[in-house]
């Protein structure tokens, strides 16, 4: 993470009331439409939004989920998502704070989702984030984000270097499978941008992890 957590979130409560108006980009929008649309919550499925921001996905998803819960580091920007929610008359969607490593939820969960938000996290981080979010027993686990589906452009970053680290596809691809999560769908929206949906079969009690079948393997040599 290049910047601190508390760093990150007095940045985003600076600009947590004009954070939708600058979010417009083409590639913007068409990642957290696609994220919405493999999300697709049943009304007895509960949806956990990790960077939720100003609830965008969250308060998409409501109308068809049983719950939805909305977590973030930048009480502006959940100041703003409560609004919104409030204005939208939506009773089953809350926000509190959580991050992607301690979402601050342990209750039931069916679908995760995530739409711009774990870029701001190491390699490494993502990958100790995707673990916590296996460790929740989603089926699902929706992320757009930027990602780089091939050398980026140095000259033309569509991130900022200063505070954001992509990852590339293969390197969230590597840690969603080691988590046992099978990729069912892979959207390329820009070169840099995209969206990665991936699930998990069979019982809870039958999952296990890469990690998990290695250290099995090394105890029975």
């Amino acid at each position: 993470m290049k910047k601190t957590i508390d760093e990150h979130a007095a940045r985003f409560s600076a600009v947590a009331d004009s954070y939708d108006d600058e979010s417009d980009s083409a590639e913007y929008l068409a990642c957290a439409d696609l994220v919405v649309e493999h999300a697709a919550p049943g009304p007895d499925d509960v949806v956990l939004d990790l960077g939720t921001g100003t609830g965008a996905i969250a308060l998409a998803l409501a109308p068809n989920a049983k719950r939805v819960i909305g977590r973030d580091i930048s009480e502006g920007m959940l100041a703003e998502a409560r609004a919104k929610a409030g204005d939208a008359g939506l009773e089953n969607v809350e926000f509190g704070e959580g991050r992607f490593r301690d979402p601050n939820y342990d209750g039931p969960v069916d679908v995760v989702t995530s739409n711009f938000a774990m870029h701001h996290l190491s390699d490494a981080e993502k990958r100790e984030a995707i673990a916590a979010i296996a460790d929740l027993d989603p089926r699902r686990f929706v992320l757009g984000d930027l990602m780089f589906f091939g050398a980026p452009d140095p000259d033309e970053p569509f991130y900022s270097p200063e505070v954001d680290d992509p990852a590339t596809v293969g390197t969230l691809v590597d840690a969603l499978t080691d988590e046992g999560f099978v990729l069912t769908a892979v959207e390329r929206v820009h070169e840099q941008v995209g969206v990665l949906v991936a699930e998990r079969f069979g019982d809870a009690s039958e999952r296990v992890s890469v990690a998990d079948a290695d250290a099995t393997t090394d105890g029975a040599e």
